[in-house]
């Protein structure tokens, strides 16, 4: 009995209910919140995270909200404080060039070697000579 209660209290925490105006606003304030990397846990979002930083960003995302901004103001107060790893897709410029284009260079980096080795075997095996003299029949036996 005392685990059930200690496990509603563990759920009633990673609970935060916000006070929403309406259902449109809660799924654009879940829909933002996905977009945003937490900060402690860094392979969890902010919707998911029960990090105390997550919960602060959460209500910092619901005041801006309340206050008018944009969902591009948003990620862009919380950009400038937090640089572009709070966004989990990131913009394409120069500092984000080796995270977006990385993994392909890498790839076609692998791809080259494997063709050039497997030239140069091609090149190093022996030749096959043909024979050009008939065969002797029946001399064997």
């Amino acid at each position: 009995m005392a685990l059930l209660f200690f496990a509603g209290l563990a759920f009633a925490q990673a609970i935060d209910p916000l006070p929403f105006k309406n259902h449109a606003e809660e799924v654009r304030f879940q829909n933002l919140t996905r977009e945003l990397r937490c900060l402690v846990c860094q392979n969890e979002n902010l919707a998911d995270s029960n990090a105390d930083l997550a919960r602060d960003l959460r209500h910092e995302v619901f005041n801006l909200m309340q206050q008018g901004k944009s969902d591009d103001e948003i990620k862009q107060y919380l950009v400038d404080r937090y640089s572009d790893f709070v966004l989990y897709d990131p913009p394409v410029k120069g500092g984000t060039l080796l995270l977006w284009f990385g993994p392909l260079v890498i790839l076609l980096a692998g791809a080259a070697v494997v063709v050039v080795t497997v030239r140069r075997r091609v090149r190093a095996a022996p030749v096959a000579t043909v024979d050009d003299k008939p065969a002797e029949e029946g001399d064997d036996w």
